[in-house]
């Protein structure tokens, strides 16, 4: 495993990912390969441009010919794929790129990786797969999915394609299922930074429905390591769970966020719920912590530090909310805070 693609590289957890190969192995070579869709940013990219070890290639995963083109250019012998439309609110607002990015665009990156023989490929997908989690339950790899959004089924099909190329064709793939990563780079239509970013501003903080829905937040480097752990020690045609094990409420985070950026929480705006919001998600992260890993974060302390890379780094994400972001925000939040300012 000396020549890997990441697909998605230019995204959040793809970009940490090329961030922390890169600085942990000297003989490591990435190839980023990218759509550079209005989540992918070059700019997460820049501490590495001038790498010798690294490259950008833009492209579509869904065209197969320029996939193997990339591969066979660079040599690549593991393919990484963190490339997915990754919001659930935009999947419900138009879940046709979710099906096709997730789903059509993971069959053509297991085709690349079956017929050109491959050493390893390896899926990221999310706790979201398992669907809502009763309260003293934790998901466990062998757990039935149960996704309920169409980006959690894009996401869940995918496993699925994964795991039948490794019984049909005897594909070396392994999985990883994330829990809700947060950390420097990510998008801010996620929460976090969304809430950070509004935060510094002095505005609202839209919380759907009463904030008690219950998250792992773990940091993305955290994540990184063990995604690489999977990599270099996991068991062929096995699943990971990758979490903290600790359960954090909507609001907690929310306070631990304004406490961290001296705001008040007065900004909290609790607005219309998002259609088929799961509760609670929770990952028995037994079987990764076996081969040796554990988070080096507490929820408590991902959430400080991302918040303070928000605060340190307005240059990142100030010219992407002042573009395409504000007519999405007005579509997502507009009328749910207009409706819940009229309740005030």
């Amino acid at each position: 495993m000396r020549n890997i693609l990441v697909t998605g590289g230019a995204g959040f957890i793809g970009s940490n990912f090329v961030h922390y190969m890169l600085a942990r192995y000297d003989d490591c070579r990435i190839v980023v390969y990218d759509k550079l869709t209005y989540a992918g940013n070059l700019d997460n990219l820049l501490p590495v441009q001038e790498d010798p070890r690294y490259r950008f290639v833009q492209g579509d995963i869904c065209n197969r010919a320029d996939v193997e083109a990339a591969v066979r250019a660079h040599e690549v012998d593991t393919i990484v794929n963190f490339a997915a439309e990754s919001h659930v609110d935009r999947s419900i607002m138009d879940p046709d790129a979710f099906i096709q990015t997730s789903v059509y665009g993971t069959y053509t990156l297991l085709e690349v990786a079956r017929s050109l023989e491959l050493e390893r490929y390896h899926q990221i997908s999310t706790d979201e797969v398992y669907g809502h989690i009763p309260a003293g339950q934790s998901s466990r790899e062998t757990d039935k999915v149960e996704p309920r959004s169409p980006y959690a089924a894009s996401k869940a099909s995918a496993d699925l394609l994964v795991n039948a190329y490794h019984v049909t064709y005897g594909l070396p793939i392994t999985i990883t299922r994330g829990s809700n990563n947060i950390g420097p780079y990510q998008y801010p239509e996620k929460a976090v930074p969304l809430f950070a970013t509004n935060a510094i501003d002095g505005l609202p903080l839209p919380v759907y429905g009463d904030g008690r829905q219950m998250r792992e937040y773990q940091y993305v480097g955290d994540h990184c390591e063990a995604i690489d752990l999977v990599l270099r020690r996991g068991v062929i045609g096995e699943t990971y769970n990758i979490g903290t094990g600790v359960e954090v409420e909507n609001l907690d985070m929310i306070e631990v966020l304004l406490d961290a950026l001296d705001r008040p929480r007065s900004l909290i705006r609790h607005v219309a719920d998002r259609p088929g919001h799961d509760r609670r998600y929770s990952l028995n992260i037994a079987k990764i912590t076996a081969l040796g890993w554990e988070p080096d974060h507490t929820p408590t302390e991902a959430i400080i530090k991302t918040a303070a890379w928000y605060r340190d780094n307005e240059w990142w994400w100030r010219k992407i909310k002042s573009g395409d972001f504000r007519q999405y925000y007005e579509t997502q939040y507009g009328e749910r805070l207009r409706a819940a300012a009229a309740q005030q």
